[in-house]
């Protein structure tokens, strides 16, 4: 048998987190070392971090605490897992770099639903066809960032492969400014904040004479368990960071 995972989790006490320390519970492969508490000094953090020695972090706190934690595990040779979207792309460019540099294995993912990580890859497939498309992300009303990682991380998917062109009628305006939604690339984003929502995207695509829906739905936060199940025991076969849990899925 391979040997055990050691793993700590930076926001256990929240939604995600308990969700989290559920999961470590339940396979015998990972041991669960504790809560980072992140309310205290960055001396303390350190200073929990060295008493728990986790092979792993696995966190989900806010942008400005990922940084810090990311820093402090490239520092003791610890790997994050990060499900916190919000950061930078100065700051992912930064880390990106230093953990290639130290040769250190790192995952941050914007979904960790293995389904919503299929609704991108398809979108990007069906993009290079169907040029014209909008993304509609949908999500509770205590989320912070707009628009989601998710549906960011969709749209560069789809603008990669994308023939690059101003979605529209050229000449339309906005009676209501943002009605259009955030325009990336040519296409629009639109994001719906609303309570009973988990994590929900749809990407439509509009060609002559037809429509493609491609649609996904967390109903529950369990939804996002496997993949980070996945990510920490990929993580510890990485020598850099990656962005997206659709580079560990063929």
């Amino acid at each position: 048998m391979n040997r055990q995972i050691r793993v700590a989790v930076a926001g256990a006490s929240g939604r995600m987190g308990q969700e989290v320390v559920k999961m470590l519970g339940e396979d015998q492969t990972l041991i669960y070392t504790g809560p980072l508490d992140t309310r205290v000094s960055d001396a303390e953090l350190e200073r929990q971090l060295d008493e728990m020695k986790p092979d792993v972090l696995v966190d989900f706190t806010t942008p400005h605490s990922v940084y810090r934690h990311m820093e402090m595990c490239l520092r003791r040779q610890i790997r994050p897992v990060v499900g916190t979207t919000g950061l930078s792309p100065e700051q992912l460019q930064d880390l990106t770099a230093r953990y290639k540099e130290a040769g250190l294995g790192a995952i941050i993912a914007p979904n960790f639903a293995i389904g919503a990580i299929l609704c991108m890859k398809f979108a990007a497939i069906a993009a290079k066809y169907m040029p014209h498309v909008e993304i509609i992300e949908l999500h509770h009303d205590r989320k912070l960032d707009a628009p989601s990682g998710t549906a960011l991380k969709t749209a560069e998917m789809i603008a990669a492969v994308r023939e690059k062109q101003q979605q529209g009628h050229p000449d339309e305006t906005e009676t209501i400014a943002g009605a259009r939604g955030a325009d990336y690339d040519g296409f629009r984003i639109h994001s719906v904040r609303l309570p009973g929502m988990v994590a929900h995207q749809e990407v439509l695509f509009g060609a002559t004479g037809q429509t493609l829906s491609i649609r996904h739905d967390s109903i529950n936060r369990e939804s996002f368990m496997p993949g980070v199940n996945m990510a920490i025991k990929a993580v510890m076969n990485l020598d850099s960071l990656i962005y997206g849990l659709e580079h560990l899925i063929d």
